[in-house]
């Protein structure tokens, strides 16, 4: 799209609206999960004797601590995305922040709060700046197949520079190999293949 001036501006992306909510609760519920786990890895490793219950009545803190954060990070995130009709790292810095705060609200320490707030932030929001596990890469609209096939084409040795450095055999037959196997044997065991019928 041109403007006024004739420059080409890229279009802008189209946003969909985020079902807060549902992510919420979906997030919520798969982090009282966690924290029941880490709960009763707790409560197992209790020097004395609390009972099955003592995953809610000693470690039941855990299980709250992961619900809340989990719920603050899911709601603020996807608020925020909604809010400002865009997806980026902005959001998970914003959403990072926030559940950070809320491990400090269980701390009751104001600088606990804000240190944890700023390392959730940062730690998240880096994580999807650089695409997750799979690293940053800039987005092209290079087709795959064109590229593989280019990587093929750089990187293919000569038939024959792999022959002499590995030898024949094993998948690798140079042009005339079926004569040239077929004198060999003639030579050494007096035994007479006949022609080759395949298509080496």
């Amino acid at each position: 799209m041109a403007d006024e001036l004739g420059v080409e501006r890229p279009l802008p992306e189209s946003f969909t609206p985020v079902d807060t909510l549902a992510n919420t609760a979906s997030s919520t519920a798969q982090l009282t999960l966690i924290g029941a786990l880490f709960a009763g890895a707790q409560n197992a490793l209790q020097k004395q004797n609390v009972g099955a219950m003592g995953i809610f009545t000693r470690s039941g803190h855990i299980i709250a601590t992961f619900a809340v954060v989990g719920a603050t990070y899911q709601f603020t995130r996807d608020a925020t995305a909604n809010l400002r009709q865009k997806q980026d790292t902005y959001n998970e810095a914003i959403g990072g922040f926030a559940a950070g705060a809320m491990l400090g609200v269980t701390r009751r320490s104001i600088p606990f709060m804000f240190g944890g707030g700023v390392i959730t932030a940062t730690v998240l929001s880096t994580f999807v700046y650089t695409k997750g596990w799979k690293g940053y890469k800039e987005e092209t609209f290079e087709d795959e197949v064109e590229k593989k096939e280019a990587y093929k084409k750089t990187y293919r040795r000569p038939l024959q520079e792999t022959i002499d450095e590995l030898g024949e055999g094993r998948g690798i037959y140079g042009p005339g190999y079926a004569e040239r196997r077929r004198q060999r044997l003639l030579d050494r065991y007096g035994i007479d293949v006949g022609p080759y019928q395949g298509n080496r």
